[in-house]
């Protein structure tokens, strides 16, 4: 029985701009045309979207769904070996970006359990490392300038209030006290 676009997309659960799409870029042959100049599918239509459906759904490109249908009496197990890899691949990368924001959210956890750092915990470690006041602020020009955000996020987490941060940011971006 002939289809139109519409039913030939329901068939598949697709919708009708995707079948034209395929059509347009020659995955589905240019149906024939009825009276009225409607596209009218044939089952060996349907059949070959059924296919792209399936392959699609395997993780294949359109590229490669291409190859393998024109490919007349192919063999589709090498481009099915090769996306089976790169599937693989994939995976691995993902797994390996799992693994980042793990070790990333451990860290978060040691931070949270660590004992608060104050403003004042840390002027003393600057000391005990030998920097004076002056270099304290050179430190704080830096920052500011070579990283305004995280400046002001340092200086939030040692908990200095909001008004003594805004006086700080102030002088280092102009550079002295």
């Amino acid at each position: 029985m002939p289809l139109n676009v519409t039913s030939l997309a329901r068939t598949c659960n697709l919708s009708r701009s995707t079948v034209l799409y395929y059509e347009s870029i020659g995955l589905l042959k240019r149906p024939a045309r009825s009276p009225g100049n409607y596209r009218v599918y044939s089952e060996k239509d349907r059949e070959r979207l059924r296919q792209i459906c399936l392959y699609r759904d395997a993780g294949l490109t359109l590229g490669d769904i291409r190859s393998l249908l024109d490919a007349r009496g192919g063999d589709a197990s090498a481009v099915l070996r090769r996306r089976f890899v790169e599937i693989g691949e994939g995976i691995e990368r993902m797994r390996e970006h799992q693994h980042a924001i793990a070790r990333l959210l451990r860290g978060t956890d040691q931070l949270r359990r660590m004992e608060m750092v104050t403003k004042e915990k840390w002027v003393s470690v600057m000391k005990a490392a030998g920097f004076s006041e002056a270099d304290m602020q050179r430190w704080h020009t830096e920052f500011e300038r070579s990283a305004p955000e995280e400046h002001q996020e340092f200086l939030e987490f040692l908990h200095i209030p909001a008004p003594e941060i805004k006086s700080i940011r102030e002088w280092s971006a102009r550079g002295h006290k």
